[in-house]
């Protein structure tokens, strides 16, 4: 199988997380992010936490900045609506809270389930008290992880990268 630009794209996420030594990364499985997931659980200098569901992410990475260690909370779009309430943890008692979204209901949807949160994602988090930055190019984002972990460390901000479904692919099932 050749790599293709598409393809790299996780690869050049983890290099930034590593440059920002960030030590923690929650996630909630999904296969938009298995590559980096994968990454960050090889890595002996990351600890890599599954979650039941995203909203606990918030907490741990409040935990971990209390504790000096810096993380990113990696989801899916569909998660968001979960974790909106915790979001005001992180806008409420200011530390940072990168997050790396890997979008549905965008670019070639067949799940119309998606759609509604997917549409709303940036709007839902900006209202929420986020910065945002969308992403739909592979050249596009070593750069765009840069600026979000960058803001929200520096900040600190709550911030989220969206890494749009022209990006990452679709989904199908049954074709």
């Amino acid at each position: 199988m050749v790599e293709t630009d598409a393809d790299a794209w996780p690869a050049a996420i983890f290099s930034v997380i590593k440059a920002y030594d960030v030590g923690q990364v929650a996630y909630v499985p999904d296969a938009g992010h298995t590559a980096l997931i994968d990454a960050c659980i090889a890595d002996p200098t990351i600890e890599a936490v599954s979650l039941t569901t995203e909203e606990e992410g918030v907490a741990l990475l409040g935990g971990a900045w209390l504790g000096g260690q810096r993380g990113v909370l990696l989801m899916q779009s569909s998660g968001l609506g979960n974790c909106m309430n915790m979001l005001s943890l992180a806008k409420t008692c200011r530390f940072p809270l990168p997050m790396l979204i890997t979008m549905r209901g965008q670019w070639g949807e067949f799940n119309p389930w998606q759609v509604p949160v997917g549409q709303a994602t940036a709007d839902m988090l900006r209202l929420a008290g986020s910065l945002v930055f969308e992403v739909d190019r592979a050249p596009d984002i070593a750069d765009t992880t840069d600026t979000t972990l960058k803001m929200a460390y520096e900040g600190p901000a709550m911030t989220a990268m969206l890494i749009g479904q022209q990006l990452i692919g679709t989904k199908s099932f049954g074709r």
